[in-house]
């Protein structure tokens, strides 16, 4: 069976392509990173103007959604391009956020890109929960609309600042529909850690074909060749399964695609950082800011361990 993307969703993932290209993203994850939100909250907004929340979020409160394949081929480019801010936890907000009254008053602003949301289980730590405007905390009792955070924790990825969200607060639904949550979340982490495979082998090719040794480009080593083939099947391979994933939304399936994706970009990562050398380790050259995201993105919403687990089980709930 051949899987070929139509003439319109070319057009879309083409446009948000360019769109990205033009807004400078590496300063952008720089500036969220140090806590400065102006320039990425700018670009959330016109995300959210190119209809990607819209995509997660039902047509009766001002959405298009759910379309699980334009989601993902969305989140490849927003991958691709390093787009920093809880991308995964605002359409699984989306998708928790499906009682009446809460969906009706949180929802429009979510698709309009007037606010992002964040999600924390069981008392962990939320992802930009400082930026977030819906902090959603799912307890014992439900999902609750958490009062507040706390201090931003430190971690392996700098775009990816954790907090903790404050206890108690209003509670939205008492049994939220958390095995739909978890496959858009596994299903948009995998896409997004296909694009940023993608990204780093585009990079590294690149490099190679400038960086010199004994007066030839080191891309012309068959060595470095084998390493980069490797990481071109590897990303290939996981490119059909994610799409895949997408139209079949089977949970061994997203598991499937979870654990293909995300092991493909963070190889594809080992692999940049060894080829660009001493270079690769500082975290002022680009390279570092989709580094640190194929490792963040690898365990977020499911280990690989539990993404394999889920897929000889033949399906867990969340």
């Amino acid at each position: 069976m051949r899987f070929l993307l139509d003439a319109e969703l070319r057009e879309f993932t083409a446009s948000l392509d360019a769109m990205l290209t033009a807004s400078d993203t590496p300063s952008v994850v720089r500036d969220w990173s140090r806590g400065d939100h102006a320039s990425g909250l700018a670009l959330w907004r016109r995300i959210a103007e190119a209809g990607v929340f819209a995509l997660a979020i039902p047509e009766a409160y001002e959405g298009l959604g759910p379309r699980p394949l334009e989601l993902a081929l969305a989140f490849v480019e927003l991958g691709r391009h390093a787009v920093p801010g809880p991308l995964v936890e605002t359409v699984v907000a989306a998708t928790l956020l499906t009682e009446p009254g809460p969906a009706k008053r949180l929802l429009p602003a979510l698709a309009a890109g007037e606010t992002m949301a964040t999600v924390a289980r069981d008392h962990g730590y939320a992802l930009d929960g400082e930026a977030a405007g819906i902090r959603l905390s799912l307890t014992a009792e439900g999902l609750r609309l958490a009062p507040g955070h706390g201090h931003v924790r430190p971690s392996l990825d700098p775009a990816r600042r954790l907090t903790p969200l404050a206890p108690g607060g209003e509670l939205l639904a008492t049994a939220p529909p958390l095995a739909p949550a978890l496959l858009l979340a596994r299903l948009t982490t995998a896409a997004q850690a296909l694009g940023v495979g993608l990204a780093l082998l585009g990079r590294t090719v690149a490099h190679v074909k400038q960086r010199t040794q004994f007066g030839v480009p080191i891309g012309s080593f068959q060595a470095v060749g084998h390493q980069l083939a490797d990481a071109k099947i590897a990303l290939e391979f996981a490119r059909p399964i994610v799409l895949g994933a997408a139209l079949t939304m089977t949970e061994e399936d997203v598991a499937a695609a979870k654990v293909t994706a995300c092991e493909a970009a963070y190889a594809t990562a080992r692999t940049a950082l060894q080829l660009h050398g001493a270079i690769g380790y500082t975290a002022e050259y680009d390279l570092s800011l989709w580094l640190t995201k194929a490792r963040a993105l690898r365990t977020a919403w499911g280990s690989p361990d539990e993404c394999r687990d889920t897929v000889l089980s033949g399906g867990r709930r969340w």
